[in-house]
């Protein structure tokens, strides 16, 4: 990175009181990296989930998770570089790197293996050029979730290589039971030294027309993190981040009643899959249910169309995310068990 950020006339550099949402001071400039409070709030909320001691100088809070990977990538790669992303892959990640002129570098994750992406396979592909491995659990699109032991040994693999590992945990909050400590990566007295990770307060609130994202990471990134947020947003929107200081501990209870509804659509969506003739339920996790159609090969884009314009059903196709053609991405956030019924209907009625 160039040297560091100019400050003009002290305006967006200069230090303000903690506004509250309603507070007139709300609307000037914030802290580059997010307001105080908030940062010492998520700090916590990480530490009490992952059972480390995580400190406020450790994350950010950015404008949404996009902008979180967006500054990540401008802050571990240049031009030239390549980064491994898993396939399917979340396309604005590889839009991102296309972008910025990194190589989007796929690392093939299969059916058989549960959608979760081989660490074998990772190290095969990693080069000079390699600068990271984005991993993204649970999945975009596919819903897996990967294993603690397979996360531990992706990170491993790039301390090794001496690259990065970045990972975005946007849907954290949607995991199952049986799945509180998502990793351990996080459990030690200080943040490791190649990991960023990366998360969405956007899906876990609900609120992404606030677009709310936090950004973890060694202390010692953060400069060159803030150069990079300081051009692009330089401040996260402050009455939502005002808050969500608040909201981080006061909604538990809101928070614990969300994930259980969100669990109990995927339950309804995996029996609706067991009763649906010909069509494969691959992957779940999150609000995604990733699915293999019975069209034989009829493209999943056309697929798609068909289920839109004839039955009213939208989902999108496998090669949307670099997938394969026999593949649909159903998302079921927004969908409630009324909907869930309907969408069985419409996939019987599809496929009679």
């Amino acid at each position: 990175m160039p040297g560091g950020a100019v400050a003009c006339a002290g305006t967006r550099h200069a230090r303000t009181p903690r506004p509250r949402g309603g507070d007139p001071a709300s609307a000037t400039y914030g802290p580059i990296l997010g307001e105080a409070a908030l940062r010492e709030a998520y700090a916590a909320d990480l530490g009490a989930l992952y059972g480390g001691r995580i400190d406020a100088a450790e994350v950010a809070i950015t404008a949404g998770c996009n902008q979180a990977y967006f500054v990540a990538m401008m802050a571990l790669a240049q031009r030239g570089d390549a980064v491994l992303l898993p396939t399917p892959w979340y396309f604005n990640h590889r839009m991102t790197l296309d972008m910025l002129g990194v190589e989007p570098r796929p690392l093939p994750c299969r059916a058989e293996a549960g959608f979760v992406p081989d660490p074998e396979a990772a190290a095969a592909l990693i080069d000079a050029r390699v600068r990271a491995i984005v991993l993204v659990t649970p999945n975009n699109p596919t819903g897996a979730i990967y294993p603690p032991e397979v996360i531990a040994r992706f990170h491993a693999l790039c301390r090794e290589r001496g690259i990065w590992l970045v990972l975005d945990e946007t849907y954290r909050d949607f995991l199952p039971p049986g799945h509180d400590r998502p990793h351990g990566l996080l459990s030690g007295e200080t943040w490791p030294e190649n990991l960023v990770q990366l998360h969405s307060f956007s899906k876990s609130f609900a609120i992404p027309g606030h677009r709310l994202g936090a950004l973890g990471a060694p202390a010692a990134l953060f400069p060159e993190l803030g150069k990079v947020m300081d051009c692009v947003q330089i401040c996260a929107g402050r009455p939502a981040q005002a808050a969500l200081a608040w909201g981080l501990g006061a909604l538990a209870d809101w928070r614990a009643a969300n994930r259980a509804e969100m669990q109990a659509r995927a339950a309804a969506v995996r029996a609706a899959f067991d009763r649906l003739p010909g069509w494969e339920l691959q992957s779940l996790g999150a609000y995604f249910a990733y699915v293999r159609h019975p069209f034989g090969d009829t493209s999943a884009w056309r697929v798609a169309e068909r289920l839109a314009a004839g039955h009213g059903l939208l989902c999108l196709p496998g090669p949307a995310f670099a997938g394969e053609e026999a593949h649909l991405r159903i998302a079921f956030a927004n969908v409630a068990e009324a909907g869930i019924a309907s969408m069985e209907a419409r996939l019987r009625a599809a496929s009679a």
